[in-house]
């Protein structure tokens, strides 16, 4: 188990035993050789930290208390009656509680003061030490300034000159980080990993070997609070992921976490992702990569993000490997990110399976960049989106492409030939073939905002963020919660393809499906122009916006397959968006076809879709040794526990009684030592 050193000062490896209720009276000591040569502020205790054995445990809050100036002591231990093992105890400042009164003619004065000071230590899982409560406030002065010395400071002090009589004594700050899994190679589904063997598993050495490694540039405050923030969520959240990449000095490369409801959402979610590189991109102060998809109300959903040391492969590799590994090998169907080489080289390697799309919007947003200084850019912007839009075929953008690469001399251009080259990549009409759940803009000014939108701006600090990032979550999820909930629609036409889908969509993807039947009335004209056997060719006329807001018609090839009911349309809407647009909604309402085919009603975008989704896993195909696959199972099952209790008054008191009683019983389980 890998340990993270959050400075470079070397460990005591030898301390003595203590005894319970030892008195720690301050003692006098005049040896300089125990301070510390360069005084850092030490990491405070905190909820969630957790050691490898006890006397570990005890000597982080021994320097700790040594920096703030009081001493500690062991003020109560439990101990399981049988095997005589310590399964909790609870450290105090040592001027904790009142001494006895004693009968002594002369009685010593009292030096205590009663002081609430202290932590309290759980074993847990039988091999760690963790800190399940703490209390940092004392009732009387303390000071590290002071030349004087606890007894529980004299310890330390003899211990590091027994270990070492010759090197002068250093103190640091040495914490375990426990990470949920190992990182590998990539997965194909799941795989065994074990909750406490985190590692730093991606050589760099092919990209690095030559050059100093880059890591993260974080502050004092940067790194107590990320870790904090890591502390805190592993106590409260037990299917929190988090893995850290160090070089070999102990610095910080690269970091990822995902909480427990990014994992799930991901069970549901994981068709289309878009890996969100805007603060990479934008040259932000924290380098924030982030995994978004698309949740059945058509609103971004976070699947983890982390914070990257270099723009480089192998730490986009490193960076996705582990993004794979947390969610359990299940790689996506389609991934769209920034055009970026080091980008499609990790992507290639991590991903092979996938389709990797770029995502247009990005691109289109770097024309005043790459273009602005052109001669005639004005123009050249809009040729160009009209060209990447508009196209409905390929021929029409090779030949809108052409031509405007002609008119206006642009053959030598390094950023355009790149783009071309990479045509079939970002170019939506290269891209009907893949379902991108909404994901992909196909009009201008279209695209998703960054998920954490208004949350992050240039100068935002890796603790103003971490500060954050819990309430960009929580808004997400309580939108979605209220979604769920209140999904009725409103109908505004007699169409029967309307009332279908009011009856099973969510409110969010019924509105935009809405927009393509209100859109039926701006196409005309619906004539057949081919018959190939069962497949009918069908033009329909619409109009639409052209330039200066000039309404222009415009038309559209739609295939229909008779005897199963199938239909495809030339602008590709539906593999794009999810629902079929208004031109196949015409072209089915020409042949007499009164409902959508069900096969053109995605589940995804369904009210209940959560409750409706089928479990990949039974119970004997879970490896029960393993507390990932675990926690994935049984989160699956309890979300739909979850759903039907919030349907209605009965349902949620039933399913919260039944749940009460189960936490009952695990809580006396445990209190028996079972």
């Amino acid at each position: 188990m890998e340990e993270v050193c959050l400075n470079s000062e070397p460990a005591f490896d030898e301390v003595d035993k203590y005894k319970d209720g030892q008195d720690c009276t301050m003692m006098d000591h005049d040896d300089e050789s125990i301070d510390t040569h360069s005084r850092k502020e030490p990491l405070s205790p905190t909820i969630g930290l957790e050691y490898e054995s006890f006397d570990e445990a005890y000597d982080f809050y021994n320097i700790y208390a040594k920096e703030q100036g009081f001493g500690i002591r062991v003020s109560n231990s439990w101990f399981r009656s049988k095997r005589k093992e310590r399964y909790r105890a609870k450290l105090s400042c040592s001027s904790a509680g009142f001494k006895k009164k004693s009968e002594a003619n002369h009685p010593r004065p009292e030096t205590r003061t009663g002081c609430p000071a202290m932590i309290v230590l759980k074993l847990v899982d039988s091999r760690r030490w963790r800190v399940v409560e703490v209390e940092l406030e004392h009732n009387h002065p303390i000071s590290p300034e002071i030349k004087r010395f606890y007894k529980s400071h004299k310890r330390m002090v003899l211990a590091a000159k027994k270990a070492n009589k010759t090197e002068p004594v250093k103190e640091i700050h040495t914490i375990k980080l426990f990470r949920t899994a190992a990182v590998g190679s990539p997965c194909d589904g799941y795989s065994n990993v074990d909750e406490g063997e985190g590692r730093n598993p991606i050589d760099h050495s092919h990209s690095q070997s030559h050059s100093p490694s880059k890591h993260l540039e974080l502050s004092d405050g940067d790194t107590h609070a990320v870790y904090n923030y890591f502390c805190r969520m592993k106590l409260t959240n037990p299917n929190f992921f988090y893995l850290m990449d160090l070089d070999d000095e102990g610095r910080l490369r690269n970091v990822f976490w995902a909480d427990a409801r990014s994992r799930g959402a991901y069970n549901y979610f994981c068709d289309t992702i878009v890996i969100d590189t805007t603060c990479l991109a934008n040259k932000y102060e924290i380098p924030l990569i982030s995994f978004v998809g698309m949740n059945h109300h058509g609103e971004s959903v976070l699947f983890g993000c982390g914070f990257l040391g270099d723009e480089s492969v192998d730490y986009f590799v490193w960076m996705f490997k582990t993004w794979l590994t947390c969610m359990l090998g299940r790689s996506p169907q389609v991934i769209i990110t920034d055009q970026l080489k080091p980008l499609k080289m990790a992507v290639s390697e991590v991903f092979p399976q996938a389709r990797h799309c770029y995502c247009v919007g990005y691109i289109t947003q770097r024309l005043p960049e790459k273009l602005g200084g052109l001669k005639g850019y004005e123009a050249i912007k809009q040729q160009l989106i009209k060209a990447v839009y508009d196209s409905l075929k390929i021929a029409e953008f090779e030949t809108s492409w052409g031509d405007m690469i002609k008119r206006h001399g642009l053959w030598d251009n390094k950023w355009l030939q790149a783009l071309y080259e990479d045509r079939e990549r970002w170019v939506p009409v290269y891209l009907k073939d893949s379902s991108f759940a909404g994901m992909i803009p196909i009009k201008e000014n279209e695209g998703l905002n960054p998920f954490f939108d208004g949350y992050v701006h240039k100068h935002t600090s890796f603790k103003e963020f971490v500060d954050k990032y819990d309430l960009a979550l929580q808004r997400k999820h309580l939108k979605e919660a209220a979604g769920d909930l209140d999904s009725r629609n409103e109908l505004k036409t007699r169409c029967n393809f309307e009332l279908q889908l009011s009856r099973v969509y969510t409110r969010g993807i019924f509105e935009k499906f809405q927009s393509e039947v209100e859109g039926m009335y701006s196409c005309f004209n619906t004539r057949q122009v081919n018959v190939n056997g069962p497949i009918i060719t069908y033009v329909v006329k619409e109009r639409v916006k052209g330039e200066g807001n000039e309404k222009e018609v415009r038309y559209y090839e739609v295939l229909f397959e008779m005897t199963r009911v199938e239909i495809r349309c030339i602008c590709g809407l539906f593999n794009f968006r999810g629902y079929l647009c208004r031109h196949a909604l015409n072209v089915l309402n020409y042949n007499g076809v009164e409902e959508i085919p069900l096969q053109y009603v995605l589940p995804r975008w369904s009210k209940d879709y959560k409750r409706r989704l089928p479990l990949e896993n039974r119970v004997g195909d879970i490896v029960v040794n393993n507390p990932l696959q675990r926690y994935n199972n049984l989160y699956k099952r309890a979300v739909q526990v979850v759903e039907e209790g919030a349907q209605s008054q009965e349902h949620y008191k039933g399913v919260l009684q039944e749940l009460e009683e189960l936490l009952s019983k695990f809580s006396l389980i445990n209190s028996n030592g079972v």
